[in-house]
């Protein structure tokens, strides 16, 4: 019997929010098995719509301003003030990168991560310092950049410079002509501020699993500018640690996953370090100036008692748009799965598309995509939450089949 079940997806990037996700896949569920108890939980990863829901999850707000966003043009967005009644998080501000520099506010027409820019997250860093808080996290996920986090340094205070002492233009293609970096007039409330950036540790900067070459064709890069954006990256690297690891606070660490020590940056791990290749090398900028790179559900999850919920449940449902081989690399289906299996409960991840190395996701006994038909990528986007409702519905139709034909083959 299905008693309890619990839903805990991500958002389908450009389509639903986890919470959008959680409750289509809740309305499926009832469909089949109307007096189940459904507990919706909703998954973050840094990206798209977590300032709101961990402001939303402590009792804190949203601050919404206008800042520089990812193709230089002004937009609407916000950061995250925490709530007071969670000790560990009070007096923390959070900052989407997504809400400012996100893949959906870059037009398809001009989706070229070497021209755009992480400006407005540095805007977004002094506007929440601003409010008196010493604690910024800053989420990644979901990005139209690959510029290194060069923009946000820029917008921080820093000057970086050709070799004739002009400023960079914005974009990772100009990180190619970067000669040095001038850190005299960074905001000096960096030297007192406590920066965590969450992100995917799986996410490094420079070489063959580099993040333009990871992600760059997902962001409009062509192979050309794919090479041109790893080059530039990779003297990125080399300045930011010349020119800006002396001046970092001490402390600044790069942690390899959950209980794993934690070391001081180096030229390699601003090259190769987990983390350092979050939302295109942002990662590695906010790392140069003292940030810690954490793991991200380490620091995302941990208020939302996610281990005892699974623990509760009959059977786990998540969701993302995409389950493939990248899936265990840091996706929440895959984290979801290693959690629900340490209390032993059955999971079931749904997706927009199956990828190559769909079914082989550890963790996940099952996974199905939620188009009945081939269609158009617009009309998916478009019907998501349908899709999603009536996927979930066929497989708990079919569950519920399967265990009453083994029912009656033990009687």
């Amino acid at each position: 019997m299905l008693n309890r079940v619990a839903v805990a997806p991500s958002g389908f990037k450009e389509s639903l929010s986890a919470e959008a996700a959680a409750d289509a896949i809740a309305e499926g569920v009832r469909r089949v098995v109307p007096d189940a108890e459904v507990d919706l939980i909703p998954l973050v990863d840094g990206g798209e719509g977590t300032a709101a829901a961990l402001a939303a999850s402590t009792g804190g707000r949203l601050v919404s301003l206008l800042a520089t966003g990812p193709v230089g043009e002004p937009v609407d967005t916000h950061f995250g003030l925490l709530g007071s009644h969670d000790p560990a998080m009070a007096q923390t501000a959070v900052v989407e990168m997504a809400a400012v520099a996100g893949l959906t506010l870059v037009p398809r027409a001009l989706r070229d991560p070497g021209a755009t820019t992480t400006y407005g997250v540095g805007e977004l860093i002094r506007a929440a310092l601003d409010t008196g808080v010493r604690r910024v996290l800053i989420g990644c996920g979901d990005s139209g950049t690959s510029d290194g986090g060069a923009g946000a340094l820029q917008a921080l205070g820093a000057r970086l410079l050709d070799a004739e002492g002009c400023e960079l233009a914005p974009g990772g293609r100009a990180l190619t002509r970067l000669d040095r970096i001038d850190p005299s007039g960074l905001d000096p409330r960096l030297k007192d501020a406590e920066l965590l950036v969450a992100c995917n540790p799986f996410n490094v900067l420079c070489g063959e699993r580099g993040v333009a070459r990871v992600f760059g064709p997902q962001k409009g890069a062509t192979p050309e500018q794919v090479e041109e954006l790893s080059a530039g990256l990779e003297n990125w690297a080399y300045v930011l640690t010349r020119d800006l690891r002396d001046s970092a606070p001490t402390g600044t660490d790069l942690h390899d996953g959950p209980g794993t020590d934690v070391r001081p940056a180096s030229v390699t791990d601003l090259r190769h370090g987990p983390g350092t290749g979050a939302s295109g090398g942002l990662g590695a900028g906010l790392a140069a100036v003292g940030a810690r790179l954490l793991p991200r559900f380490e620091v995302l999850l941990s208020h939302l008692d996610l281990d005892a919920r699974l623990a509760r449940a009959d059977l786990v449902i998540t969701a993302e748009g995409a389950l493939d081989h990248q899936t265990p690399r840091g996706k929440v289906p895959a984290e979801v799965a290693r959690r629900a299996k340490l209390h032993g409960r059955p999971v079931l991840a749904l997706a927009g598309t199956l990828g190559e190395g769909a079914h082989e996701v550890p963790g996940v006994d099952a996974c199905t995509g939620i188009l009945p038909a081939p269609m158009a990528l617009a009309e998916a986007l478009v019907r998501a939450s349908e899709l999603l409702t009536d996927a979930t519905e066929r497989a708990l139709r079919m569950m519920v089949l399967g265990a009453r034909v083994t029912a009656g083959i033990r009687s």
